[in-house]
């Protein structure tokens, strides 16, 4: 059953674009029985809102960026001012990108498989070399916030809260492991596209792909929306806390908003900069590494920083909220 169906759905999706009207309500957030910053679990409610039925492809910020002439920050030099001590080289036009390994490496080290790469950036995703020529119904990557936060304006969206995400990302199954149950394969069959086989350097393909897949290339979750688990991580718009600072987890919290933009930052991070919560998981995630491919798993995501693995979605909240 399409969860999302109701009979209070406020007219037709903003702007033509295929969203699913969600009609909010409660449920419990985080969890007691994976990585500690999802603790405690505790009751949450979220008010209605319409919600993009994919992740945005590399063809709908291609029109963005042809309409807007629209430039990511990964495609400008950064400001030193904002990195002192940097080297030149570390200033340049770059993103991050995930490398394979030849081999096992010290997995402590994430400088392992993760590169600053320049000349990686939206239109050539893994690199200089590489395009998105074939790659346009795939989501886009290598979108810092700011980058995000132009997208949604330009197109009078907003960005999800960690809430929000969540909710619609339990596909409306109150404490399931998964965005579909509570297996990982039923029947044995990939319902996410995550990593299969010796993470960070052999990866068996079982859900059949490398890297990012198609938009909707796994079946929908029970809101009738696809890639909320897997693929691309997802921003939000709400500051990273630790669930942990939440004043009263034993009330039900309505339409929270996270953490203070200060309170976010990495204490070990010299650069001091904010971060924001992701969630989702992406094809990186595997059994052996990152069980992060669960509604209720999160990450902390510098604003600054764009990935090989990021991308996001938009929702739009009615006047009357």
């Amino acid at each position: 059953m399409n969860l999302a169906s109701s009979t209070n759905v406020p007219g037709k999706a903003p702007h033509g674009r295929d969203m699913v009207w969600i009609a909010g309500g409660n449920f419990m957030m985080g969890s007691d029985h994976h990585y500690p910053e999802e603790a405690p679990a505790h009751p949450v409610s979220v008010d209605g809102f319409w919600i993009d039925r994919f992740t945005v492809s590399n063809r709908d910020f291609d029109r963005f960026v042809k309409e807007t002439g629209y430039v990511t920050l990964a495609e400008r030099p950064a400001d030193p001012d904002n990195y002192p001590g940097a080297q030149p080289g570390m200033l340049v036009p770059s993103s991050t990108v995930f490398r394979k390994p030849k081999g096992p490496v010290d997995m402590n080290n994430h400088y392992n498989w993760w590169t600053y790469v320049p000349g990686a950036n939206w239109r050539h995703p893994r690199g200089p070399a590489s395009s998105i020529a074939k790659l346009g119904d795939h989501p886009v990557v290598h979108v810092s916030l700011q980058d995000v936060e132009a997208y949604a304006h330009w197109a009078g969206l907003e960005i999800p809260t960690e809430a929000e995400w969540e909710y619609v990302g339990r596909g409306g199954l109150e404490g399931a492991e998964f965005g579909w149950g509570d297996e990982m394969t039923p029947g044995g069959v990939h319902m996410a596209n995550t990593w299969q086989g010796d993470f960070p350097w052999r990866n068996s393909m079982e859900d059949r792909f490398e890297y990012t897949a198609p938009v909707g290339s796994y079946p929908p979750n029970g809101y009738g929306l696809y890639d909320m688990i897997g693929n691309v991580w997802e921003w939000t718009s709400d500051w990273y806390q630790d669930h942990g600072a939440i004043d009263s987890p034993c009330c039900t919290v309505a339409n929270p908003r996270g953490g203070q933009r200060d309170g976010s930052r990495d204490p070990r991070d010299p650069a001091g900069i904010p971060r924001k919560v992701t969630k989702g998981g992406s094809h990186l995630c595997a059994p052996t590494y990152c069980r992060r491919y669960r509604p209720a798993a999160r990450m902390a995501q510098p604003v600054d920083t764009s990935t090989s693995h990021l991308g996001f979605r938009l929702i739009f909240r009615p006047k009357t909220r």
